[in-house]
């Protein structure tokens, strides 16, 4: 009887824990990846001292979701509908977080270790699983190791439990598919309280490059990410933060194949380019980005701005832009070229709240033009171009309640557009407006 009894002590003091580290991990869910700043560490210490340093944070987001027609490519807004499909319900995220952080003496982080899985109706998944060393003799390096988020922009870095859209923009889920990905990052970040660099990080990533979109590395090339970033800043009425990034990577060629956009009689055509030299070369993969957050200090009434701009070259495809996450093959398992772009996307989020905290008014939109070289009629076949070739543009809207402090749902509309080509299917705008009713339990 003892044995049950002591058991059950051990199952509440867990769940106990659990519940008293919610505002703690609030903090690790407004990012995909934290680096502790001393708010947060005073935070966590005082209750580390009386209960340990584990904590527990998750979030569930059942939806319903109606398509414009039956079969919408809607792969941005959370998933294709089936072809005879307009309506459904889906689980979109179901995730559990364990956070454990290890203090000094004095109070400062030390070593900190996350496990974050993803359930939904379609399987469980890892979605984080990354520990961090941070050194303390000068308190300005931390080191980041394993499956984690990828430092570049804004939108990549806020955690999908906070953002007022329902999706990330179709630039960031078409550049950096699922966000994380597997390497290493080192963070420069004075953490004494009176450092006068302490607003500034400067992360540098080294990582596989395909994320989660894949098994495993492929090839081998590298994903280097540098990103210089200024924490929240405030003024006497509204606060600004922002940060500029860049990735520098590629994809290695395994046929004497490649393609990439060139002029002919004055105008653009993907080009075939045959050459022995391009096998093991790399086709580039080179982002260019800067984003700005702009907010008023009032709670009630307050307006918040939120924008980003990335260009630069993509390699992909025939069919899509979107990066690789295996070496492309066809039917009949036989390797593919790849395709180089010049591209440039940016996204602009408006979110208003009115005279409650607990409702928001939320705009948003976001432009992808995969190929910068082309517009419009200038798109066709016979130039070698295809749909992966084709720009979009999305506008968003919708309302967003909070319940109480662990239920929310937004009600969201997205209005696709892509530009008239002589692609067949792309000829005219497409039929997939996508709304969006989506609730969200969190702790």
């Amino acid at each position: 009887m003892y044995r049950y009894f002591a058991k059950f002590k051990i199952v509440y003091l867990y769940f106990t824990v659990a519940l008293l580290f919610i505002s703690a991990a609030g903090y690790a869910q407004r990012t995909i990846n934290d680096v502790m700043d001393s708010t947060t560490v005073n935070h966590l210490l005082i209750i580390s001292k009386k209960y340990g340093s584990l904590s527990f944070s998750g979030y569930l987001q059942p939806q319903f979701q109606v398509a414009q027609a039956n079969g919408a490519q809607a792969e941005y807004q959370g998933g294709n509908f089936g072809e005879f499909t307009n309506n459904r319900f889906r689980l979109r995220r179901g995730r559990l977080r364990a956070d454990y952080m290890m203090l000094t003496d004095d109070g400062s982080p030390s070593t900190y270790f996350v496990l974050q899985f993803d359930g939904t109706e379609q399987g469980v998944a890892i979605r984080d699983f990354w520990g961090r060393y941070y050194e303390n003799k000068w308190k300005i390096l931390a080191v980041t190791l394993g499956l984690s988020g990828r430092p570049f922009g804004n939108e990549l870095q806020l955690s999908s439990s906070v953002r007022e859209a329902p999706e990330r923009g179709r630039m960031s889920q078409i550049l950096m598919k699922t966000e994380r990905d597997l390497g290493v990052t080192f963070t420069l970040n004075p953490r004494w309280k009176d450092a006068r660099l302490k607003n500034f990080v400067f992360d540098f990533g080294i990582y596989n490059g395909q994320g989660l979109a894949g098994a495993g590395e492929f090839d081998n090339s590298k994903d280097f990410i540098f990103r210089l970033s200024h924490k929240t800043y405030a003024f006497n009425k509204f606060t600004i933060a922002g940060g500029i990034s860049t990735l520098q990577g590629g994809l290695n060629h395994r046929l004497p194949v490649s393609y990439k956009m060139n002029k002919i009689n004055e105008q653009w055509n993907m080009v075939k380019d045959s050459s022995a030299s391009t096998v093991n070369k790399v086709a580039p993969r080179r982002y260019y980005g800067a984003d700005i957050q702009l907010s008023t200090k009032t709670k009630s009434w307050k307006s918040e701005l939120r924008a980003e701009v990335v260009s630069g070259l993509q390699t992909g495809t025939s069919t899509t832009s979107t990066t690789p996450g295996s070496y492309p093959v066809d039917s009949k398992s036989v390797a593919l070229p790849y395709y180089t772009r010049t591209f440039n996307g940016a996204y602009l989020t408006f979110i208003q709240t009115l005279n409650s905290t607990d409702n928001q008014i939320i705009l948003k939109y976001d432009w992808y033009d995969p190929n910068s070289k082309v517009k419009g009629l200038d798109i066709s076949s016979t130039q070698g171009l295809s749909p992966a070739d084709v720009r979009f543009d999305t506008f968003g809207f919708g309302f967003l309640h909070h319940f109480n402090p662990h239920f929310k749902a937004v009600l969201y509309y997205d209005i696709i557009k892509n530009e008239s080509t002589q692609i067949q299917g792309y000829t005219t705008d497409r039929k997939d407006n996508v709304l969006t009713l989506r609730t969200q339990f969190y702790f």
